[in-house]
């Protein structure tokens, strides 16, 4: 193993909210825990008990009882804090403070706005008012087309303080994927922006906003955010504008008295495999896992700043939402992250004094291309040097790193160039769990390419296809005992089919994350790509990953996708698609260094097939890569059928493999 990048200090330890933790176990359970592997095996051993410390630390004992922690264990079905009342709007105001703002919002060339705990609580009461106005209830669905602005806050606050369930859509996605979503959840009331920045453009989505009133029939009303607002010429269900909604000055902040598994909100699949999945999450669940994931995990604290970049339809703004129960200020960015070149979001951590910044891997790993570029001499010119030497970061404490594994290079680089004490945590989660899964701890070194540990209160382990605990060996993730913040059913799906298809179907009453993983003896974790889209050649497999940490590290190659397909005929195809860097062309040169790279640094059967230059990667609007989709479509599927073109990026490109797999190359015959 490497030499850790980063080693806590003893001032760090003693700071550290899980050192605060492990002292109160002490002192309130008579429970003595030496350090980190030894407090995550009392918490995957003693689950009722470890769930019940969170609620009482988190001071929950004051305001709700509760019959049994756990009164079924079994997956799917569990059942959590029998008995219990409460209301995550309730407990996101509960640390409201005069001491530092709740939120603080910033686009790409707009001053830095904050907003105070006391007006948070009286524009999310205000909206509240106007939601019971046009007869919202408890169950209603309120629906979101926002950006990550302050708007998108309150008015998840207020439909949660209701008891009405949230759902949202970023004004990025296209209006067929807005409706593949919001036609499911058929709300009652739309938020919506007229438009957003992004790039330093302005886009308009006016346009939007009239084709989804006209295509969902359940509205009463549509909340319209922007200087167009108060227009309510148009035909369909009311309108009014956000400032009108939100004008009251009188009205209180009440909330209603809502169950543990009373549904908050519903969260969206990618939809990139299918119609998108609904995924329900109740009040309770999502209020102790996001208490115990952000400040045991995270450490984050309420004098944090915390800025995830992020839109709406991401899990990770919700999860960033959550750092309100904490007490912290969360700071909202829109805008483009590589606004006005790829460090934007080390600018903006400095105009808003961040001290928690959440990003995914992408980001960091075009940071280190930048520099990796700017010393073989290539790129444009003007390179924008190291962020270290741009911005003061002096308030960036941590950084979370999420969507995909991060290379090692681009650990090194934040390390060699944002900031060298910076605790670097390595999250992998997902939206089924609106939450982290494995993450990192104050409590245990940093060491390239490896996330820390598996989370509190998460039994991971590695199976192999007997379902046989693997340690050190990669195998399939799952989770062998319930979490408070697994869905709660997905909407539309009353038997709950689609919902044990999707976690339950190789394991029953296992959870299968989806995801290759190895489990190191210390704990550490590897994740190494999905489990359905593997690389499987000659019996030998590998994660995508691999592959792209290694292509990717050329400077002749921005981008990559590798694509493991299997034949009608019982033949496998593997290629590899390749986006070259400005000026670059892929040539048979080129081709064989790939190879060789592949063949020397990973494994000589899994050099492709073929290397294929392609305009762009199609991604999710997350960043995930388009992997299975693109095999389907080199199947034989069609475009339409795999995925909704207004929920990824380049959707172009889904057209050019599907020509692409009639060609000679991609059937297997020789070229004519």
């Amino acid at each position: 193993m490497n030499a850790p990048l980063w080693t806590p200090t003893p001032e760090i330890l003693r700071r550290a909210n899980v050192t605060d933790y492990l002292g109160w176990l002490a002192d309130r359970r008579n429970i003595a825990l030496a350090d980190y592997p030894t407090l995550w095996q009392w918490t995957v051993e003693d689950v009722a008990g470890f769930w019940s410390s969170v609620w009482d630390f988190y001071g929950l004992d004051a305001v709700s009882g509760y019959g049994e922690v756990l009164a079924d264990a079994r997956m799917p079905g569990a059942r959590w804090f029998t008995g219990a009342r409460i209301n995550f709007a309730r407990e996101c105001f509960r640390h409201a403070t005069t001491e530092r703002p709740a939120l603080v919002s910033v686009d790409e060339n707009g001053p830095v706005v904050e907003t105070s705990w006391a007006e948070l609580a009286r524009r999310t009461a205000a909206f509240a008012a106007t939601l019971r106005g046009l007869g919202v209830r408890r169950g209603d669905r309120v629906a979101g087309y926002l950006p990550n602005i302050a708007e998108a806050v309150v008015a998840l606050l207020a439909s949660a303080s209701i008891g009405a369930i949230w759902t949202a859509c970023s004004p990025d996605f296209g209006t067929p994927s807005v409706l593949a979503r919001f036609q499911q959840a058929a709300p009652v009331v739309l938020i919506a922006a007229t438009g957003y920045p992004y790039g330093g453009k302005r886009f308009d989505r006016r346009a939007e906003i009239e084709e989804l009133a006209a295509a969902l029939p359940s509205l009463r009303a549509v909340v319209v955010v922007g200087e167009d607002g108060r227009d309510t010429s148009a035909t369909g269900p009311a309108r009014l504008s956000w400032d009108d909604a939100v004008a009251a000055s009188d009205a209180t902040l009440e909330f209603a008295d809502t169950g543990f598994d009373h549904p908050l909100w519903i969260l969206w699949s990618s939809g990139t495999t299918g119609v998108p999945k609904g995924i329900v999450h109740g009040h309770g669940g999502i209020v102790v896992e996001l208490l115990k994931a952000l400040g045991l995990g995270a450490d984050l604290r309420a004098d944090d700043r915390f800025l995830f970049v992020t839109s709406t339809s991401w899990m990770v703004w919700n999860y960033m939402v959550g750092g309100l129960l904490h007490g912290a200020t969360i700071v909202l960015y829109n805008g483009s992250p590589t606004f006005p070149d790829v460090h934007g979001v080390w600018r903006i951590a400095e105009r808003t004094r961040a001290s928690v910044v959440g990003l995914g891997a992408g980001y960091l790993m075009a940071g280190e291309r930048s520099a990796h570029q700017a010393a073989a001499g290539q790129g444009s010119a003007g390179q924008p040097g190291r962020p270290a030497d741009r911005y003061d970061l002096g308030a960036l404490r941590t950084i979370l790193q999420t969507g995909s594994p991060l290379p090692t290079a681009a650990w090194e680089w934040t390390y060699r160039d944002v900031k060298p004490d910076v605790l670097l945590q390595s999250v992998c989660g997902g939206t089924d769990v609106c939450s982290a899964l494995a993450g990192g701890t104050p409590l245990l070194p940093v060491y390239p390419a490896r996330i820390q540990a598996a989370a509190l209160g998460v039994a991971l382990a590695a199976w192999n296809d007997r379902g046989e605990r693997v340690l050190g060996e990669e195998g399939e993730m799952v989770v062998t005992e319930p979490m408070p913040s697994m869905p709660l059913y997905f909407w539309n799906d009353p038997d709950g089919a689609r919902y044990r298809a999707s976690y339950f179907d190789m394991f029953p009453g296992v959870w299968r994350h989806g995801d290759w993983v190895t489990i190191n003896a210390d704990g550490s974790v590897i994740v190494s790509g999905r489990s359905d889209a593997t690389l499987n050649r000659m019996g030998v497999r590998m994660g995508s990953a691999d592959i792209y940490g290694v292509v990717e590290q050329l400077p002749e190659i921005a981008d990559s996708l590798v694509i493991g397909a299997e034949r009608e005929d019982g033949g496998y195809f593997m290629p590899l698609f390749v986006v070259t860097a400005p000026g670059v062309t892929l040539d048979d040169a080129l081709r064989r260094r790939i190879a060789q790279r592949i063949r020397t640094q990973l494994s000589p059967r899994h050099v492709p097939d073929a290397i294929i230059e392609v305009p762009a990667i199609p991604r999710t609007l997350t960043g995930k890569k388009l992997e299975i989709p693109v095999k389907k479509v080199l199947q034989g599927r069609r475009p339409e059928e795999v995925s909704a073109s207004g929920g990824i990026t380049h959707p172009e490109m889904l057209r050019w493999f599907a020509e692409y797999a009639h060609s000679p190359e991609a059937a297997g015959r020789p070229a004519s």
